[in-house]
């Protein structure tokens, strides 16, 4: 590759692409979205130097298509709403749909077709579901807007949800045999303490950091819950220590390489990568479990529960409640079973 023209500079992604960009100092970076060494990288790599920014044109979708009506949405205060996660998840959702039927008049997404799309998940459930409630979030807010006289997702009955046990809980073998493939002073070691000690989702995990210590507490609000709950936990003296060990990144806790921040996706595979390493075929998720295990064995209350994890109702708090009594009784009473010998 020839030498760099004055301004451009290169970066690799987590992801591992190769991105371009022009930075002018004091300006701004400045992005090139062409395919480098082409005429139109060029072109922006010159409207760029210049302080000029280069406008393409591209074709808009005609106004009564899917992918016109999907753009409108994306600029509502229905879909700001959501979370960040939430718009990631829904816009893979939309991607696909978006390549089968995005030049399709949006009138012609009838039940019976979101009834389609919904069967063609069948074999994973929780993509049914996601399916469901992006094209539900849509087509609700566009009945509500009178794009549409009918919302086709009305009426349109949920995936049946699996009956399993879900991710695979950890056990405190689980535990130890991480700890002893990760000590104090790897970042797998703080990726552990703070799910453990936190007992925090992927995606609130991966955005803890000294930001949400408050009077020897961790403060935060979730990221799945629609309300946002927010949860106060003590800073424990084991995840101090963690944390003091390090590495860590400036702003949360968990990173990378780089000590840069994770988004929960990466650092999930991650995660299980370490746990692997270490023997523990088993998820981040699974991590949440042990946590919330620990705190029904150790005696905790509903809401005691329910203020950790961030939980609402009764029925996650008492399915654990429930389980280490039944743990308790069985070891309590399993004398019972040895033969009279009077």
């Amino acid at each position: 590759m020839p030498p760099k023209p004055p301004h451009l500079n290169s970066q690799r992604t987590r992801h591992g692409k190769l991105v371009w960009y022009v930075r002018v100092y004091p300006g701004p970076r400045v992005r090139l979205r062409a395919d480098y060494g082409t005429p139109e990288f060029w072109e922006e790599y010159k409207a760029a130097v210049a302080g000029k920014i280069l406008e393409r044109t591209q074709p808009s979708p005609a106004n009564n298509t899917f992918d016109w009506l999907l753009a409108r949405y994306r600029e509502s205060q229905d879909w700001l709403a959501l979370s960040q996660a939430t718009r990631r998840q829904r816009e893979n959702i939309f991607r696909h749909v978006h390549k089968v039927a995005g030049s399709q008049p949006y009138a012609k997404f009838t039940q019976r077709v979101i009834v389609n799309g919904r069967e063609d998940r069948a074999a994973t459930p929780s993509q049914a579901r996601n399916f469901l409630d992006a094209m539900r979030g849509l087509f609700r807010w566009a009945f509500e807007k009178g794009y549409v006289s009918v919302d086709p997702t009305a009426g349109v009955k949920n995936p049946k949800r699996s009956h399993g046990a879900g991710f695979a809980a950890w056990t405190e073998e689980d535990v130890a045999a991480y700890e002893a493939k990760w000590p104090l002073g790897t970042k797998q070691r703080v990726w552990l303490e703070v799910l453990i000690n936190t007992g925090g989702r992927r995606g609130d995990a991966v955005r803890l950091g000294r930001q949400n210590l408050q009077d020897g507490n961790i403060v935060f609000r979730t990221e799945k819950s629609q309300g946002k709950i927010q949860v106060t936990i003590p800073y424990l003296p084991q995840l101090q220590r963690a944390v003091a060990a390090g590495p860590v990144g400036d702003m949360t806790f968990i990173c990378g390489d780089r000590r840069t921040p994770l988004v929960k996706e990466g650092f999930g595979n991650m995660f299980s990568e370490a746990a692997r390493a270490a023997g523990v075929h088993k998820s981040a998720h699974g991590v949440r479990k042990i946590a919330a295990i620990r705190m029904a064995m150790n005696g905790a209350t509903i809401p005691q529960m329910n203020a950790v994890f961030g939980w609402t109702g009764s029925a996650m708090a008492m399915h654990y409640i429930q389980e280490a009594d039944r743990r308790r009784l069985g070891i309590a009473a399993g004398h019972l079973l040895a033969r009279d010998t009077i």
